[in-house]
């Protein structure tokens, strides 16, 4: 059962609305490497406890919980954690508690954790506070994954992405929208993760690369599109059947075959307590 939400005032209940199922199906998920990489890291082998902020429907969670005894995953979206429960109990995956909770409410109460991962969420969250509370759970030999994949097609250069964001524009605008219902503006992270972890108590940090390829559909890619906080589905409203229109258009002019790929880096930034 989820517990009773523990949130802090400025979380956006609107930044995800809608996108939870979609978001397990469609949002990159994290290879296998992955996990192998963070085993390889920290020595994982069946032991310890894990702590994953911000978890969405699981997609660390869950994969990584055979590394652990007991997996403790925390989301303030109560849409999120039912997705991660329903995934969660597709698998057997049962030693996974799920709280709804923001993350800058964690304390000692949680207990000791040999590893804590966040996954494309620390940019959402008061990483400072975060960072302090995150490196207090942790065990001495203990340590912290961002895991991240670099897919943004904002920033791609990528003819077909480009199409699919000039598709974007032309029905919600130049602006990147993030939250409040659709009417925020993105903005950039600053000072950048590093910054924050090299100003933290964390011991020392380094950046892990693991290179993958991943293929889409138009339909996939749509699906993609509206898990993302600046194109979610209910901003489209009645016009959502004329820009998927649109997109799919755009799209097979780029690429007439309609089956896309792109070469992924996931980057995993690791800082040990000690």
């Amino acid at each position: 059962m989820v517990q009773a939400l523990k949130t802090l005032p400025n979380y956006d209940p609107t930044l995800f609305e809608g996108a939870a199922e979609g978001y397990a199906q469609y949002r990159t998920k994290y290879p296998s490497a992955v996990f192998d990489k963070l085993t390889e890291i920290f020595n994982l082998n069946g032991q310890g406890r894990l702590l994953d902020l911000g978890c969405g429907p699981g997609l660390i969670a869950i994969p990584l919980r055979t590394q652990f005894t007991e997996v403790i995953a925390i989301d303030p979206s109560s849409e999120m954690l039912e997705e991660a429960q329903r995934q969660a109990a597709a698998v057997g995956a049962n030693n996974i508690t799920w709280l709804e909770q923001g993350a800058e409410l964690i304390d000692s109460s949680l207990g000791e954790f040999k590893l804590v991962t966040i996954g494309r969420a620390f940019h959402w969250m008061e990483r400072e506070l975060v960072i302090q509370k995150i490196y207090e759970l942790l065990a001495n030999n203990g340590g912290l994954a961002l895991i991240n994949t670099n897919e943004n097609p904002w920033s791609s250069s990528l003819p077909w992405k480009q199409a699919a964001i000039g598709v974007v524009k032309k029905w919600l605008g130049e602006e990147r929208r993030t939250g409040q219902g659709g009417q925020g503006v993105r903005k950039p992270i600053d000072p950048p993760h590093e910054v924050i972890i090299a100003n933290s108590a964390f011991a020392r940090q380094e950046i892990f690369e693991v290179p993958f390829e991943k293929k889409w559909t138009v339909s996939s890619y749509l699906g993609y599109l509206y898990t993302t906080a600046f194109a979610l589905k209910i901003f489209f409203g009645d016009n959502a059947p004329a820009f998927e229109a649109d997109l799919q258009t755009a799209l097979l002019e780029v690429e007439p075959s309609g089956e896309f790929s792109e070469e992924i880096t996931a980057n995993i930034h690791v800082a040990w307590k000690n």
